[in-house]
């Protein structure tokens, strides 16, 4: 089985690019699910249920998303429906939505990390423990995207999962890290995909804005690059449906232009 995960969508310029490869990428290396980072879909923060729908048009599978799920309050009640978008799992009780969800002998988990964020999440770790005592025995493979800031707590998540899961794909910071691998016991790991967004731009969004709070400490609102150029930055996990584990793990980029 080959899964290929998205990382960060930014904005229109991001789901523009979706929409323009991910069909004959899925044709080109054979995909057998996808799985979206879309946190950043609506105007660069949080998404919509129309947001959503461009990439489940077009053949994502899942969306998964992180700190900004809930900047669009319209996407709120959509959480608790049939559509598959999840939240991440280690909320606190009782909040909108999924933390996982299962399409056939496939889980698709999202979690989101605690170090350097300034809201209180549940444990990452004690809560992957429980979302893996929850599964079916005949779910196999399990595909997690791990919302965080800090690289050592990626990596020490990743570890923690080692052999337990096929997959831990780092999301969030926008950046993608060179560290791909498939670690001793059968995960594929990396810190981070690498975001889908304006090339020519500081981690999606309008450099001069963004320099101009770095230099005066003024908040204002960040809006997202027009730059027509798009990177689009991926995984691709292969995985054997028996066993669960990993085959192999292959970073994914392609630049196009709109």
């Amino acid at each position: 089985m080959k899964i290929l995960s998205i990382g960060d969508i930014i904005g229109k310029p991001g789901r523009d690019a979706v929409k323009s490869i991910l069909p004959s990428l899925k044709r080109e290396l054979g995909i057998n699910l996808v799985v979206a980072n879309g946190e950043n879909l609506a105007g660069g923060i949080g998404l919509t249920s129309s947001t959503a729908d461009e990439l489940l048009l077009v053949g994502v599978d899942v969306i998964t998303s992180g700190n900004h799920i809930w900047a669009q309050k319209e996407i709120v009640p959509f959480l608790d429906g049939r559509m598959p978008i999840l939240r991440p799992y280690n909320y606190p009780p009782g909040v909108p939505g999924k933390g996982y969800l299962t399409l056939g002998n496939v889980a698709v988990v999202n979690v989101i990390g605690r170090t350097f964020f300034v809201a209180s999440y549940d444990d990452p770790f004690r809560g992957m423990d429980k979302v893996l005592s929850e599964l079916s025995s005949d779910i196999r493979v399990v595909i997690v995207d791990f919302h965080a800031e800090a690289t050592s707590e990626k990596m020490a998540l990743g570890r923690y999962l080692d052999g337990r899961v096929t997959a831990v794909l780092g999301t969030h910071t926008h950046v993608g890290t060179i560290d791909a691998q498939v670690l001793p016991g059968g995960t594929a790991y990396v810190t981070d995909i690498g975001m889908t967004g304006p090339f020519n731009s500081i981690i999606g969004d309008d450099n001069q804005i963004v320099l101009q709070r770095f230099m005066t400490q003024i908040p204002q609102r960040l809006t997202v690059a027009t730059e027509r150029r798009i990177v689009v930055n991926a995984i691709l996990v292969e995985a054997d449906e028996a066993t669960g584990h990993a085959v192999r793990i292959e970073r994914i980029q392609r630049m196009i232009d709109l």
